[in-house]
């Protein structure tokens, strides 16, 4: 085995060629850095080989590819290309521009242990794992559990889609799998299709607008595409889909029993939207029915959740109420980037590894210095105020955002995973009942339907929202969602969807101090512990991640101030009065 620096043990994860390429690096079994490809590259789910992302957590642990000990894979390209030939040769000839397409895509994941070694420069030992497992291994091994049942959901992998495991200790089994192309991922992609919103892109979008429908409606119509059963598992009836051998084609018989496929520019009727709602209530049920089985096969109190799935807010708030288990754990990447982690963690373990270290945070990357910050500023000739002191900054922030501003707030390391989560959000007053459509239409240039999730210090959470007790630890990385208590409703109007629900993330002093005191501060102020928190971005762009970035997204947008760091910048209406050749010192 190459020596790593010194005793310590470095891995090295990755996933890429699909979508969401990441990368990250654990020392001695903690996580040290990770982020996604697309955040450097500006490619939203950018599926490339992440050699940015590697970079980056190479710079953070100190080290150069050549002192890693091992590099592990998020899945097994042979095993996954035997059942793409399988899938194929079964739906031939149907199938055959699909597979003909595909085949460069496959090229580069059969070669792409060639691919690290000649990017990196690598010549030590690279491991691959499968799929699922790699999943359950970045549920389990940094949660804060000793043992838990694992259960993994998503599109599909190799031949998995859905697995159930246990987790002790140190090691993770996989004890049952449903195969494909019976899958839930797969179903909610097609329904996806169906109401004209992009695949692997938009499916929260459909979760989003569910609230609007009634279920009732379609719910007869769900009962027939897909069958659950005691034993947890479920079935699609494959007549209604054709994904098998065309891409994300809604058929023509699930058109003719739903509604035909929506364009993108085409109104949203309330047939979509009951049609939404009675998907969103089928996949509860599923992921319910799956989870209580689970508890009875591992007869567990603790249950960890991955997959792309798993990022299915509306449900997981309902899970400990609905299954028996007692507390839950989700990676907050609970999609294919987080498989990067779930890869270098399994494969820590296997080599006989015991050192377990759960996954505290999410800030794992990148984070701006105030003088980096500053020479970006500097050297763009930008306007500026710079505090002194952290307490002075969060005083003028929060009486802007009281003032009803919007705020992009960089601060910190960059947020592994989808969610943005305090450290690259923007952020505005929740009380205002304007500030929805304000944030939709001015800012992020998004569905009108759309909800903005609240951001609530922990010790707050229960006087506002109906939160499972003790608050699991998800919450912190905006992965449930729970009712907001009716007499609220009226006064955060902002953040309370058109159910009554809300899609909270907490925050605790010791993750975020912060962005902790500065909803403290907004509280004071308002009356209200509570900001609106949403992804520092705009449609159809990756969350920022850098200076540039940042400024750039602003000027682009109706965001009245910059944060960053100790520096406020504010929006002029003239973009030439934002630039100046001497900085603002001081207040």
């Amino acid at each position: 085995m190459i020596n790593g620096r010194g005793d310590k043990m470095y891995i090295m994860g990755i996933s890429c060629y699909y979508h969401d390429a990441a990368a990250c690096i654990i020392e001695d079994g903690k996580i040290i850095a990770a982020a996604e490809e697309e955040r450097f590259t500006r490619k939203k789910h950018d599926s490339s080989f992440p050699i940015k992302a590697i970079a980056y957590c190479l710079k953070e642990a100190g080290i150069t590819a050549q002192q890693l000990n091992h590099i592990s894979y998020y899945e097994k390209p042979v095993l996954k290309f035997q059942r793409i030939l399988n899938q194929h040769l079964q739906m031939a000839p149907r199938s055959f521009r699909v597979f003909k397409d595909s085949l460069i895509s496959w090229t580069q994941k059969m070669n792409v242990e060639k691919k690290i070694r000649d990017e990196l420069s690598y010549t030590g030992p690279i491991s691959f794992m499968e799929h699922h497992a790699s999943h359950a291994a970045s549920a389990f091994f940094p949660s804060p559990f000793e043992n838990a049942a694992i259960v993994t959901i998503d599109g599909v992998g190799e031949w998995a889609t859905t697995t159930i495991g246990i987790g002790k200790k140190n090691t993770v089994k996989l004890l049952k799998e449903i195969h494909f192309p019976h899958s839930i991922g797969l179903l909610y992609s097609t329904i996806t299709a169906l109401l004209g919103f992009s695949v692997n892109n938009s499916e929260y979008k459909v979760m989003g607008l569910s609230p609007y429908g009634n279920s009732k409606t379609y719910k007869p119509h769900f009962n027939k595409i897909i069958k659950t059963d005691s034993d947890g598992s479920f079935s699609l009836d494959m007549s209604y889909f054709d994904f098998h051998y065309r891409p994300w084609m809604p058929s023509r018989k699930l058109c003719k029993l739903l509604c035909k496929t929506r364009k993108p520019d085409e109104q949203v009727t309330q047939q979509h939207k009951d049609i939404a709602a009675a998907l969103q209530q089928k996949t509860e049920e599923v992921m319910i029915n799956l989870l209580k089985h689970a508890k009875k096969e591992t007869g567990m109190e603790n249950i960890c959740l991955a997959g792309g799935v798993a990022l299915n807010s509306v449900a997981n708030g309902k899970l400990l109420k609905q299954t028996g288990f007692k507390n839950i754990w989700i990676q907050p990447a609970a999609g294919d980037s987080g498989n990067s982690i779930g890869a270098a963690l399994m494969l820590y373990h296997v080599l006989g590894s015991e050192n377990r270290q759960p996954q505290e945070t999410a800030y794992l990357g990148p984070s701006f210095s105030d003088t980096k910050i500053k020479e970006f500023l500097d050297s763009h000739f930008i306007r500026y105020t710079a505090f002194k002191t952290k307490t002075e900054l969060l005083k003028k922030v929060a009486k802007l955002i009281h003032g009803n501003n919007v705020i992009g707030w960089f601060q910190g390391r960059m947020e592994w995973g989808p969610r943005a989560l305090g450290a690259r959000s923007i952020l505005s007053n929740p009380c205002n009942p304007k500030m929805q459509d304000i944030l939709n239409l001015k800012v992020k240039h998004r569905e009108k339907f759309r909800p903005f999730a609240p951001v609530v210090c922990v010790d707050d959470a229960l006087t506002y929202f109906d939160c499972d007790e003790p608050i699991p630890l998800p919450t912190d990385f905006m992965l449930m969602v729970y009712p907001v208590k009716k007499e609220w409703h009226a006064k955060i109007p902002a953040v309370t969807h058109v159910d009554g629900s809300g899609r909270l993330q907490t925050v605790r002093r010791e993750q975020n101090p912060l962005y902790y005191e500065l909803i403290k501060e907004f509280g004071r102020l308002s009356g209200i512990p509570i900001l609106i928190n949403t992804s520092f971005n705009i449609r159809g762009e990756p969350i920022v991640c850098s200076p540039k970035d940042a400024y750039w997204c602003m000027m682009g947008t109706g965001i009245d101030y910059l944060v960053m760091g100790k520096f406020l910048i504010k929006r002029a209406d003239n973009p030439e009065d934002m630039w100046d050749s001497e900085a603002i010192a001081g207040d």
